[in-house]
């Protein structure tokens, strides 16, 4: 019985997908197919700002 409501909420989505373009960030695109590093995001922090970097080598302290 609820089989309806599911389709169309996929046709909605798919129809959405098929009509219309989404927001692109076209210099990023051009800087990651130009090998360029990234100019923000995760990867520009420091391993000191990493919670995690203390547990990297946790097995190798032994």
């Amino acid at each position: 019985m609820g089989r309806g409501r599911a389709k169309a909420k996929q046709t909605k989505v798919a129809r959405q997908l098929k009509y219309h373009t989404p927001d692109m960030d076209l210099e990023s695109l051009q800087r990651e197919l130009a090998g360029q590093a990234p100019s923000r995001g995760w990867d520009d922090r420091d391993e000191a700002e990493d919670p995690y970097a203390d547990y990297a080598n946790w097995d190798n302290r032994r």
